[in-house]
């Protein structure tokens, strides 16, 4: 059903004047939510609820798509040219290029998206909302207008809503507004005059996501009709380009301002010494080809694509391809412990008084506020459910319920027990015992001073450093007449006893982390426990606890303090989402390409911020969201071969852009040379658009191509600086091979008598052997130096390319040197060789490669790998 972004905001601003009751009148919806067949009714009419995101393109889009990269316009409008003036041949070669390049990427992108998008499916989001008077839980995209949903702590928000009931309710509006600041909501009705929808404080939008508190709403928009559906509308197929796009980006417009650059100079001296301006600009056009890195963008993609697939059969899953690159550059992972270094499986071990006597009053108090919460039930709340089966609805009824926060760390709930409103509060040992004024042994209350105070917390600095995770339990009773709480209630309460929980570390942590090291990824503990508890499981395994430092300690420092002690600390503890945050972007300022992988609403702001965001299938939906990797398993063992595939991926996409970078500039010394001296062109430019083309099929490979080990070991980043070098050192190896073959043509073959002979059919014999003679060798040596650049080994002994890539480069090597000898041979210009021209043939390419590889070491000895 078609609605206009006005009329679904008037429409929001009209529910938001009217009490709960008419609002749901107006939607024709009900407390107890919708019937199945109304629900079914409902999608049909609406639709799923599913943004407009980047539009899925048929097969002649996606052409278009890719026609726009600026590499394949200039084939496309040489190729135009070179029909226009009557050159028929090469613009058949060039088309061939451009379906190459263009049909390729899309086919293999095709194939590996295919395949990465049927494992995405396996990520389900989904929501709480009543049906039938119910609650069940729905996949976030079969939500219908009029669906009631029911939100807490680390809901994603799956709609635009307008509140029916709210508790401490507070949402971050920060991807529709910018503004980080939490906002609290209301279900009462408001003044909506001269207000926008966003500024509604009765009403949330698809795209917020829940910090604290609990509510229900009715769904008013699902889809492309809600406020941030009509924002993705407009940004669809908008992408942020990362440091890798805007490095291959840098580097495509370097080659082609190169090329223009050596074809304007080619056209000149071609035209000033032949006389023929006509050839001269047929032949600069062919020179722009050669120049050309038009397999780039297939390279790149196919690239990219086939690390996804690759990294998804090792359960990890890629959301955003373009991340690959940083997954593979990170050489700091900051992580929770929770779940990564343990076994994310909580056991309650003691429930105990304040003299450490077990206590069954502790126990039910503590099975009481986690039964009654409707907030987001952490691991701590099922392991007190799982371990007793108390029948509670029996004995008392909810009346209240305060909910957790990350300032607090702490929640309530109020309940009707025993003729009195009690509030019973569970959290951080600290935290609860700042709201204690008495505590509680068998039936007797006791003033809590402040020499007990200390006693209390060596026992539990004991608790915590045997690894514990300890959290107190507190009361206060009040009179049945007061019905409403907040937080400022939270006081003068008594002390019943302690929680301690105990999460075993896992067995595979500390050979994961010691993989993750020799990778070269340094791994910081970011944790909002207590410091005791993490230096136990860190020390457990393995992880050197370095000036562990805590968030009220780190809130003291100045940024420059605070980069510092970062880059020196390993393990911070009692942590604020904010100063998770903070730390990463430290380690950012200090140049670290930083991970971060969570599973928790807290680590939703640091994922974000940064370079790679990494969660886990299990974690809250706002997390999930902002991660950029998702792990089907959360263990440090998956991270470690994703990284290690990002590598793989990296490692390949430079092969190419080195090759091109190195054999363009090589080519550049010996077709400006040739074209001043030689008394014809140096090519035809037919061949050299053949000779393009066959160079263009030998790299097909290179996404298949294996990678060496000591390239993996350490993180890989994007460095222009490092591809000029190496195009300096490698280009002009093939230059000289060139000339010694020019050399070779015009004085042992005699092709130099061009100048002296006046017969047209010796001239045109002469021009041609010397042309298939260059067309050979040049094709021959910058093909095999494929297998020379392609590793820091040396090649064929210690390093063999993958198999298909040594197709590739065969086929396209039998192919150069059978033409000559074949049908085709008249209709590109080419004649046979003599049987002696392969014996220097040999002789240049096993001198070429020994060379090339020489100065391919003396280069590695002074740079190092790059």
């Amino acid at each position: 059903m078609a609605t206009t972004a006005g009329q679904s905001e008037r429409e929001l601003l009209d529910l938001g004047t009217l009490n709960p009751d008419e609002a749901l009148g107006r939607l024709g919806a009900n407390t107890q939510g919708l019937g199945e067949e109304e629900a079914q009714e409902r999608l049909e009419r609406y639709g799923h609820n599913e943004v407009e995101r980047a539009r899925r393109l048929g097969f002649f889009g996606e052409m278009a798509q890719r026609c726009k990269n600026p590499l394949v316009i200039q084939l496309f409008v040489i190729a135009v040219v070179s029909l226009v003036m009557g050159d028929a041949r090469a613009s058949v070669v060039v088309g061939a290029m451009l379906v190459l390049s263009v049909l390729l990427g899309y086919v293999q992108e095709k194939r590996s998206s295919y395949a990465v998008e049927r494992l995405l499916t396996l990520i389900k989001a989904n929501c709480v909302v009543m049906r039938g008077g119910h609650e069940v839980e729905l996949p976030l995209r079969d939500l219908v207008p009029g669906d009631i949903v029911v939100l807490a702590a680390g809901s994603i928000v799956p709609a635009d809503l307008r509140l029916l009931l709210s508790k401490d309710f507070y949402v971050s509006q920060s991807a529709l507004t910018g503004e980080s600041m939490p906002v609290e909501k209301h279900a009462g009705a408001c003044d909506a005059a001269g207000k926008n929808a966003v500024d509604l404080i009765n009403t949330c939008f698809q795209g917020s996501n829940v910090l604290s508190g609990t509510a229900r709403g009715v769904v008013v928009h699902t889809g492309s009709r809600t406020v941030f559906g009509a924002i993705t509308q407009k940004l669809a197929g908008q992408r942020v380009l990362t440091s890798f796009d805007r490095g291959i980006e840098g580097f495509t417009w370097l080659m082609i301002r190169f090329m223009v650059i050596m074809v304007a100079t080619v056209f000149f001296i071609v035209g000033l010494s032949k006389h023929n301006w006509v050839d001269a600009l047929l032949f600069g056009l062919s020179v722009a080809v050669g120049l050309t890195p038009e397999m780039l963008p297939m390279i790149v993609t196919v690239n990219l694509s086939k690390g996804a697939l690759a990294m998804s059969r090792k359960k990890v899953i890629v959301k955003r391809l373009n991340s690959i690159q940083n997954f593979g550059a990170m050489d700091v992972l900051c992580t929770d412990k929770t779940g990564t270094l343990t076994q994310d499986r909580i056991v309650l071990e003691r429930y105990v008084d304040v003299t450490n006597r077990q206590s069954e009053d502790v126990m039910r108090y503590a099975y009481m506020n986690s039964h009654y919460q409707t907030g987001l039930r952490n691991l701590l709340d099922r392991a007190i459910l799982a371990h007793s089966d108390l029948d509670v609805e029996r004995t008392c009824r909810k009346v209240d319920e305060i909910p957790f926060d990350f300032q607090r760390r702490r929640m309530s709930v109020i309940i009707d027990y025993e003729e009195e409103h009690v509030l019973i509060c569970k959290g951080a040992v600290e935290e609860t015992f700042k709201a204690c004024s008495r505590y509680q042994v068998d039936d007797e209350i006791h003033p809590l001073i402040d020499v007990l105070k200390q006693d209390l917390m060596e026992e539990y600095e004991t608790l915590s450093s045997d690894g514990y995770r300890v959290v107190a339990i507190a009361y206060r009773e009040f009179p049945r007449t007061k019905e409403v709480f907040s937080a400022a209630d939270e006081s003068d309460l008594v002390l019943l006893g302690y929680l301690a929980f105990f999460d075993p570390p896992r067995d595979s942590s500390a050979a994961a982390l010691e993989a993750l090291r020799k990778a070269g990824v340094a791994t910081k503990i970011l944790t909002g426990d207590n410091a005791l508890v993490t230096r136990k499981v860190c020390r457990e395994v393995g992880i050197p606890v370095e000036n562990l430092m805590t968030g009220d300690e780190l809130a003291k420092l100045s940024p420059e303090e605070l980069t510092a002690a970062v880059e020196r600390g390993t393990v911070f503890a009692r942590l604020t989402p904010s100063q998770k945050e903070e730390i990463i972007r430290a380690l950012q300022r200090a140049g670290h390409v930083v991970g971060f992988l969570g599973d928790g609403i807290n680590d939703a702001p640091a994922m974000k911020t940064a370079d790679v965001g990494i969660s886990v299938d299990t974690a809250v939906d706002v997390a999930k969201e902002s991660a950029d990797i998702i792990l089907l398993k959360k263990s440090l063992l998956i991270l470690e071969d994703g990284i290690i595939e990002g590598r793989k991926v990296f490692g390949n996409i430079i092969k190419y852009i080195k090759m091109s970078a190195s054999s363009n500039y090589g080519n550049m010394f010996s077709v400006v040379g040739g074209s001043y001296f030689l008394p014809f062109l140096p090519m035809a430019p037919i061949q050299i658009l053949l000779n393009n083309l066959l160079y263009d099929f030998s790299q097909v490979g290179i996404p298949a191509d294996r990678v060496d080990e000591e390239y993996l070991v350490s993180p890989r980043r994007w460095n222009i600086a490092s591809i000029k070098r190496f195009m300096l050192w490698i280009g002009p190896m093939s230059s000289i091979f060139d000339y010694t073959t020019y050399f070779l043509m015009l004085y042992f073959y005699g092709c130099i008598a061009f100048k002296t002979t006046a017969d047209p059919a010796l001239k045109a014999h002469y021009e041609s052997l010397f042309h298939t003679g260059w067309f050979v060798e040049s094709l021959l040596t910058q093909t095999l130096i494929v297998h020379i650049i392609r590793t820091n080994r040396i090649p064929f002994f210690q390093s063999r390319a993958s198999l298909a890539l040594t197709f590739t480069t065969l086929s396209a090597m039998l192919a150069a040197s059978l033409l000559p000898y074949s049908p085709f041979a008249a209709y590109f210009g080419l004649t046979p060789l003599p049987a002696s021209f392969w014996l220097w043939m040999a002789a240049t390419l096993g001198t070429y490669a020994v060379l090339t590889h020489f100065v391919k070491m003396r280069f590695l000895k002074k740079y190092g790998i790059d």
